[in-house]
């Protein structure tokens, strides 16, 4: 039914003309009708409600008519509900005027009943079109927005800056990238002996803390595997010494673990190289890298000691003046030889002793 659920508020000074533009009103269906007698009344009472249309007198005592229409079309909460003008046949110049300043029509005086109810009906189409608008544009931005939070769940940022720009991540050899694997000792038993509602959840918690920590250093998360975390400094992100970083970053996260139920222990690995990236797939989008140094840094994590960090010689060569360590001597990496492991303790601060685990971020609880 015409009307139905559509609020009309009738502003005029005069009982006689209220009480006709309402009767009539109602002839045609509109039954959420509210009326007003003088200009700052009717801005109380759309202050108070939501109204779909106004229907104002020109001339009324305390605030007339343009004053009302002037505060409707400046005040942004307001400005988009649509206006019809009450004025007498001697007073279509203010209507021009009131049209100038944002009114949608105008009513004559005696009002005429088809003029009515063709104007009301024309100006609540528009109304209900605008915010039949104004709605889906409401969703498309939710949308949109739920589409970013997907991508940047699985890609690291610059590639979600590059694929919104181009439509395409290209890809790159990068050199000097300092790669960082870690895993988590004794997983696998720690899988069997719980259910899987509380692994789930307790390892949810522990790379929330890891994407923290990461983020906080200026590095990439690019991906988790099982229980391994790979993550990156000097990708896609401008860091200035991306081996401290990623070691600051390793201590990190073994102090993060072992602060959380159930105190896991961490190994981490971390190698410094060129490498490939790009992403694979067109259903699921992954980032992904390949190269020496990934597999590299894979293959230290497994000759770390429990909560140790581990980087080969030539990468401890970039932090040697900022960290204390202990080579663990020549050992074999499959595909490698043998490659001398240097184990790092710790930070050294600019003018004072190593801190034995590093310079650890704020972690949130």
């Amino acid at each position: 039914m015409t009307g139905v659920g559509e609020n009309i508020l009738v502003v005029d000074d005069n009982e006689d003309n209220r009480y006709t533009l309402i009767r009539r009103l109602r002839r045609e269906g509109y039954t959420e009708l509210a009326e007003a007698t003088n200009g700052r009344d009717a801005l109380d009472m759309l202050a108070a409600r939501r109204f779909d249309l106004i229907l104002l007198d020109i001339a009324m005592p305390e605030m007339n008519g343009y004053d009302v229409l002037e505060h409707v079309k400046t005040d942004m909460a307001l400005r988009d509900i649509p206006v019809i003008m009450i004025s007498a046949v001697d007073e279509l110049d203010s209507v021009v005027r009131c049209i100038q300043l944002g009114a949608e029509d105008y009513l004559s005086k005696p009002f005429n009943a088809t003029l009515l109810k063709a104007r009301v009906r024309a100006c609540l189409e528009k109304k209900r079109l605008r915010d039949l608008e104004a709605s889906h544009l409401k969703a498309l931005d939710a949308e949109r927005r739920r589409a970013d939070a997907l991508l940047h769940a699985v890609l690291p940022s610059g590639a979600v800056k590059e694929l919104k720009a181009s439509n395409a991540v290209v890809p790159r050899r990068y050199e000097g990238v300092a790669v960082l694997f870690c895993d988590i000792v004794d997983f696998t038993p720690y899988c069997d002996r719980n259910p899987p509602e509380q692994v789930v959840s307790e390892l949810q918690a522990l790379v929330d803390r890891f994407e923290r920590i990461v983020d906080g250093r200026g590095m990439e998360k690019i991906k988790t595997i099982g229980d391994a975390f790979l993550a990156t400094a000097g990708l896609l992100r401008d860091v200035e010494e991306p081996v401290l970083a990623s070691v600051s970053c390793g201590l990190d996260m073994i102090a993060a673990a072992a602060a959380v139920t159930p105190h896991w222990q961490l190994r981490v690995g971390i190698h410094q190289g060129p490498v490939v990236a790009g992403i694979i797939g067109h259903r699921q989008y992954l980032f992904d890298l390949w190269g020496d140094t990934v597999n590299t840094a894979a293959r230290l994590v497994s000759k770390a000691r429990p909560g140790a960090v581990v980087l080969t010689s030539s990468t401890w060569l970039q932090v040697r003046d900022r960290c204390s360590a202990k080579s663990h001597g020549f050992v074999d990496i499959k595909g490698k030889g043998p490659i001398e492991l240097i184990e790092c303790r710790g930070i050294l601060e600019r003018s004072g002793p190593a801190v034995e685990f590093g310079n650890p971020m704020p972690i949130e609880t």
